[in-house]
């Protein structure tokens, strides 16, 4: 895709979710992708200020690390929370798009995206309405069933042990509802260590899902714009494919294109549709499945900023389809403008 005339764009990254590291590595990939392209791009943490490109050259020689910030760390960027003149600054007013590489928190559940719509901005990704919903796992597994997408039976928290073992069976799925990167996930195999699993998640948001565990292997399907990139498969070194899995070398590998029948493909391209659409997501999101023995294929969640980093999921299925990263970058920031 040829470049139509250079923009300028501001990437949003960082933020003080418990995925903040995640960002600040997909936000320095792509401020390093659309620079090369000619733009005039400028990076900027919603919970501090514009990062300069001596902080830029920092991160560049760190890595993401195999557990997210403690809770301590984050409640000391503002706990969460935007900077109150994040609108108001000229790195955001007079961007011509503002590229959101920001995960988890405020940056993926819709509030920057209201934001930003209020003040007539901009953005890459999908609207505040879909963020919120896709954010909200407990949400988007209704609107799934609702439009024909198989998911997991679930139960929201607390509720009764033996209730959970009756509707759900073992083992069980314990996260919280409006998190990313498997942020204070945790598997049930003991009904007595329910109460601390849900105590765990309930750390890190105000929901949490307890979810029927489904065994099989692990799907990814990317979109952008209105096409479903090729199907990858997850293979990690351990039974859930989670924050250490995610961002540490070694630890999983991914295949793009899956090793799969033509039409279990076809089935998880046209059920990653479906989500897309149920969600009334647009630009590109990503969409996590389960492969169970039987060949059934149950929707995880849906991602509306999905990870950036050179270990990421996306640019690999971009790829695959012949898409390179900077090139990916560029259609993310054409479809948010045309």
């Amino acid at each position: 895709m040829a470049i139509l005339s250079p923009l300028r764009i501001t990437v949003l990254m960082g933020g003080a979710s418990a995925e903040r590291d995640v960002s600040l590595a997909s936000g320095l990939r792509i401020v390093e992708a659309l620079s090369r392209r000619g733009h005039k791009v400028i990076a900027l943490d919603p919970a501090g200020g514009v990062i300069s490109q001596a902080e830029l050259d920092e991160l560049r020689r760190s890595n993401v690390g195999t557990e997210p910030p403690s809770l301590e760390a984050l409640a000391g960027l503002g706990g969460g929370r935007l900077r109150d003149d994040l609108i108001a600054m000229p790195e955001i007013r007079d961007a011509d798009v503002v590229f959101l590489a920001l995960h988890g928190g405020q940056g993926e559940d819709g509030t920057v995206q209201a934001l930003l719509d209020m003040a007539g901005i901009r953005y890459t990704g999908s609207g505040h309405l879909a963020s919120a919903l896709a954010m909200d796992k407990d949400l988007s597994k209704i609107l799934f069933r609702a439009a024909g997408v198989q998911t997991a039976d679930w139960l929201m928290a607390p509720q009764p042990a033996a209730l959970v073992e009756q509707s759900l069976g073992l083992p069980v799925v314990v996260k919280p509802s409006k998190q990313g990167s498997t942020v204070g996930l945790s598997i049930v195999r003991d009904i007595l260590n329910l109460d601390a699993a849900v105590a765990e998640a309930f750390k890190y948001d105000d929901e949490v899902m307890i979810e029927r565990f489904i065994a099989g292997r692990e799907l990814t399907v990317g979109v952008l714009g209105d096409d479903a990139l090729p199907v990858g498969e997850i293979k990690s070194a351990k039974e859930i494919y989670d924050y250490e899995c995610k961002y540490t070398a070694g630890m999983a590998v991914e295949e793009f294109p899956a090793n799969l029948s033509p039409s279990v493909t076809n089935k998880l391209q046209e059920q990653t549709l479906r989500a897309f659409r149920a969600l009334k997501l647009r630009g590109y999101a990503r969409v996590d499945f389960r492969l169970d023995a039987r060949g059934e294929c149950f929707c995880l969640e849906a991602n509306t900023l999905p990870g950036m980093t050179a270990l990421s999921l996306i640019p690999q299925g971009a790829a695959a389809a012949g898409i390179e990263f900077e090139e990916l970058c560029e259609r993310i920031v054409q479809l948010a403008i045309g």
